[in-house]
């Protein structure tokens, strides 16, 4: 009787050998993390800012890592110059199929009814048109070329809850979620579905990540206490606890998924 050959191993769902991989606001925190995990998996990952001295310093720490990993300064509020350095690195990597949009800053430090509508504008200018350009840049590279891929964007836990003044009172910090942010990051996970809709025929996903309580390592000590008795497991997060979903999400793992808000918050919006 003749003898049968090994089953061939499954292929792995995460594996994105071969694919390129853009992430805005790459260089620090959530970004550096979620380029590391795709990078792992064997993505060729271009990283963007604002700041090439911290690019520069993501790319040598990454790379020291036995990852590949380059970088491209880019603002992403200049609406001209995303789709001419999208398209550049879609060229220079030989492939675009994942986009990860997470670069957004903000410039709230005041109580709402004291904030200049400026600096709302602002916030709204950088996290929610921000978000809109990159993946509009990326969807136009995917479309061309008719490969189909990946957009990930990121909003926050904030975009679906409110955010909990009691989490600052008393607390000298530079910085709050204010309306801008939560108004951005509400309209990122709005910007999402439409967008899988639209882009869906094309064979692009579109699905947003909504982080939880992931402080800098630098951040108030009390306000890291606060943020841990804020979520149902009693933990902080970190950067890294965003690997799994952004790989679900970015490959072939989540081929059937799109549209998708995927919270992940240690059970704070739970309550």
């Amino acid at each position: 009787m003749a003898r049968m050959s090994p089953a061939a191993e499954p292929a792995d769902p995460f594996d994105l050998t071969g694919r390129g991989a853009i992430v805005t606001g790459g260089g620090t925190h959530l970004g550096k993390a979620m380029a590391r995990a795709m990078a792992g998996r064997g993505a060729r990952v271009c990283i963007v800012g604002r700041r090439e001295h911290v690019l520069a310093a993501a790319v040598d720490e990454l790379t020291a890592e036995g990852l590949t990993v380059t970088s491209r300064s880019l603002d992403i509020t200049d609406d001209e110059l995303v789709g001419r350095v999208v398209r550049d690195i879609a060229d220079e990597l030989g492939d675009l199929s994942i986009m990860v949009c997470n670069a957004g800053a903000s410039a709230e430090d005041r109580f709402p009814p004291d904030q200049p509508v400026e600096t709302f504008l602002a916030t709204i200018r950088s996290h929610l048109v921000g978000t809109f350009s990159c993946a509009q840049a990326a969807a136009r590279v995917m479309r061309d070329t008719r490969t189909g891929g990946s957009i990930v964007t990121i909003s926050s836990m904030q975009g679906s809850v409110a955010s909990d003044p009691r989490l600052y009172e008393g607390l000298d910090l530079a910085q709050r979620s204010g309306p801008g942010y939560q108004s951005a990051k509400a309209g990122i996970i709005g910007l999402t579905r439409n967008l899988a809709a639209e882009l869906g025929p094309h064979g692009i996903r579109v699905n947003c990540i909504s982080p939880g309580f992931i402080p800098r390592s630098d951040a108030n000590a009390e306000f890291v206490e606060r943020g841990r008795a804020g979520n149902a497991l009693g933990i902080i997060g970190e950067p890294d606890d965003l690997a799994g979903a952004v790989l679900l999400l970015a490959g072939d793992a989540g081929r059937f998924i799109t549209g998708h808000n995927l919270v992940v918050d240690g059970g704070w919006t739970i309550w």
